[in-house]
């Protein structure tokens, strides 16, 4: 037994790429929605869904402050824990003059200011004073939390209030940096 093609006519033919363009399509669509729902639109960005320069921020200022405090300990006595504190601040200025600034040419401004109070804040609750603890006693100067441990100052925490001011809005979080050996 043989098997007969019939010939395809014109009409057909253009009726057969039209059902083969219509599948790919459908077969496309989900591709195409999914594209469109996790790409960038300015409806998105102005919920505040994909920028949040606060958030970054924060994450700037804990990793300076994680690096700018870990050559404290080589460095300072805890008779010099005054001069650390300063040179730790020394150090963070670049770092805050820089997101000060960073964002302007999208209308943002952000403002960082030590925070005296959140950093003390944090020393009670997290440095237990009296006999029996593992390290030296806590203090807090200018915003900055040190401790003695081995007659070293070690940099614990650092509290900021930052605010972040666009066109659109006013964002001010007070924040306690913790370093990676407090």
């Amino acid at each position: 037994m043989r098997d007969v093609v019939a010939p395809v006519s014109g009409g057909e033919r253009g009726q057969l790429v039209l059902v083969a363009a219509v599948l790919v399509a459908v077969a496309l669509a989900p591709v195409v929605l999914a594209y469109l729902q996790l790409g960038y639109h300015d409806d998105v960005r102005a919920a505040g869904a994909v920028d949040d320069p606060t958030g970054d921020t924060v994450r700037v200022l804990d990793r300076a402050v994680t690096r700018e405090s870990d050559s404290v300990p080589r460095t300072y006595a805890w008779a010099e824990r005054s001069g650390a504190v300063t040179a730790l601040r020394d150090g963070l200025e670049p770092v805050r003059s820089r997101l000060r600034t960073a964002e302007m040419a999208r209308g943002t401004v952000t403002e960082i200011r030590y925070n005296a109070t959140a950093a003390r804040a944090w020393q009670s609750a997290n440095c237990p004073e009296g006999p029996g603890r593992e390290f030296g006693v806590c203090r807090t100067d200018r915003g900055v939390v040190v401790q003695e441990r081995v007659g070293r100052t070690h940099v614990l925490a650092v509290g900021f209030d930052v605010t972040t001011t666009s066109e659109e809005r006013q964002t001010a979080v007070t924040v306690v940096v913790e370093t990676v050996g407090g």
